[in-house]
C-alpha cells in the first residue's frame, strides 16, 4: 500500500521539487543550505515511501522519470498553496514580517541597495532575499515573489507594474576619445572598438536612432560582458565605446561616483537607443501576502520619480561639460 499524504515528510517533497528546479542535488543542496548527502537521503526516502523511482541519475544528468515529472508539478503547486495558506494566517496579525524574493539585474545593485536600507528600516521583520541575475528568472518556477525587468516582457500571465522608459546611449573614455578620435557621424563606429552586450545574435549590430532616422552600424570588440555595471566601468576604463542606459549613468550622477562622472563622455549625443521600459513584474498567484504588495508600492513610488530625475541630471551633466573641455578628434 502506498504512503498517505500524512505520512509523507514536507521536506522531502521540498527537496524533491528543488531538486526538479535546480537539475542538480549540488545546486539543490546549496539553496536548501543543507549538505549534498542529506538532499539525496531525502530524495531516495520519498521514493522508496511512494514506491516510485522520480529521477534518472548519471554522472552527467538528472531527469525526471514520467511519474517524477507529474508529482513535480502537483506538488510544486501543492506546496506553493500551503505557502499561500501560511502567509494568510501571519498577514491576519496585521504585523508586516516575512521573506520577499527579489530579482534585477546585476547592475541595478547601486542604487538599489539604498532603497533595500529604508524599506528595511521601515518594517524590520521583513527578510529581503535578493538575486541579482542578467538570467531571466522563471519567478513562477523559482519561487520570486518580485523582479524589476527592463525591456520587453516575453512573459504576458504576469503582473506589471510600469514605472518610466530609459533610452541608451553611446558612452567612451575620454582616454579612448583622445587615442581613436571622437566619431563624427554613426558610419564612422565601424572602425571604433566596442564593449559587446547582449545575446551573441545582437552583438554585431547597432540600430541606432538619429537625425537621418534608423541607421545600422556593424561592430564589433575585443571584450564581451553579461552585467551593464562592467560594460560601464570597462568603457570608462578605455577599452572601447559601450551603449548604456541613460538612467544608468544619472544613477551614477546622482550617486556621486566620482570615476564615472570624470572618466565617461556621451559620443553622438544625437544618436540613440529609443528607450527600454522598466518594469516591477510578480507572478499570478491565488494569495500574495501583503509585505510583497507593500514593498511593490515602495519601490514604485521611489522608482519612477528617480528615472525621471536621473534623464534631468544626465542632461545637466552633458552641458555642464563646456565645449572647450570636451575631448576633441584631431
Amino acid at each position: 500500500m502506498k504512503a498517505t499524504v500524512a505520512e509523507l515528510d514536507l521536506n522531502q517533497v521540498r527537496t524533491f521539487v528543488r531538486v526538479v528546479e535546480a537539475r542538480s542535488f549540488t545546486d539543490a543542496a546549496r539553496a536548501l543550505g543543507v549538505p549534498k548527502s542529506s538532499v539525496s537521503r531525502r530524495v531516495s526516502a520519498l521514493e522508496k515511501a511512494l514506491r516510485v523511482r522520480l529521477l534518472q541519475r548519471s554522472t552527467r544528468k538528472l531527469v525526471p522519470t514520467e511519474a517524477g515529472r507529474l508529482y513535480f508539478e502537483r506538488a510544486r503547486v501543492a506546496l506553493a498553496g500551503l505557502a499561500d495558506a501560511g502567509a494568510t494566517v501571519a498577514d491576519m496579525s496585521r504585523e508586516i514580517a516575512g521573506p520577499i524574493r527579489f530579482t534585477t539585474g546585476g547592475d541595478n545593485t547601486g542604487f538599489i541597495i539604498g532603497l533595500f536600507a529604508e524599506f528595511l528600516a521601515r518594517y524590520p521583520k521583513v527578510q529581503l532575499d535578493v538575486v541579482f541575475t542578467p538570467r531571466r528568472i522563471d519567478l513562477m518556477a523559482e519561487g520570486f515573489d518580485l523582479a524589476l525587468r527592463a525591456g520587453p516582457l516575453v512573459d504576458s500571465s504576469l503582473i506589471v507594474r510600469r514605472l518610466g522608459r530609459t533610452d541608451h546611449h553611446l558612452f567612451a573614455s575620454r582616454a579612448y576619445v583622445r587615442r581613436a578620435k571622437l566619431p563624427r557621424r554613426a558610419s564612422d563606429l565601424t572602425a571604433h572598438r566596442f564593449v559587446l552586450f547582449g545575446e551573441p545574435h545582437q552583438r554585431g549590430t547597432l540600430r541606432l536612432t538619429g537625425p537621418a532616422g534608423e541607421e545600422t552600424v556593424k561592430i564589433d570588440g575585443p571584450l564581451i560582458v553579461h552585467d551593464m555595471a562592467v560594460a560601464a566601468d570597462a568603457a570608462a576604463a578605455g577599452i572601447g565605446i559601450a551603449l548604456l542606459p541613460d538612467a544608468y549613468f544619472g544613477w551614477a550622477i546622482k550617486g556621486g561616483l566620482r570615476a564615472v562622472r570624470a572618466d565617461l563622455v556621451r559620443i553622438l549625443p544625437e544618436h540613440g537607443v529609443p528607450g527600454a521600459e522598466l518594469s516591477l513584474v510578480s507572478p499570478p498567484v491565488a494569495y500574495e501576502p501583503a509585505r510583497v504588495g507593500l514593498f511593490r508600492d515602495f519601490l514604485a513610488e521611489r522608482l519612477s520619480p528617480l528615472i525621471r530625475s536621473c534623464a534631468l541630471a544626465l542632461e545637466k551633466e552633458n552641458a555642464a561639460r563646456a565645449r572647450p573641455n570636451f575631448p576633441r578628434s584631431e
